[in-house]
């Protein structure tokens, strides 16, 4: 299991693009991943979810990955929030 803590740093939070874009990413990764913020724990692949976050800027999340393939897949999430989903240009 792999625990990250993650801040939400992209102008428009988890919206609805930011939120297709996670568990597009998360989807091709076997193993199951979580976010928990705001004390609400959700499956990090399922749309409604995530969107039910309601994880705005500077949010802070928690990921926690667990399977065959969590260390790629939370490397892969790592650097989606890192790239701040691809918004901020």
């Amino acid at each position: 299991m792999i625990e990250r803590d993650l801040v939400v740093s992209n102008r428009l939070g988890l919206h609805a693009r930011a939120t297709a874009k996670l568990v597009q990413l998360l989807s091709g990764f076997k193993s199951s991943a979580t976010l928990t913020a705001k004390g609400r724990e959700i499956n990090a692949k399922s749309i409604m979810g995530v969107m039910l976050l309601a994880a705005g800027q500077g949010t802070q999340v928690r990921l926690r990955v667990e399977g065959e393939d969590e260390a790629a897949a939370a490397e892969a999430v790592q650097a989606l929030f890192d790239r701040r989903f691809d918004e901020d240009n």
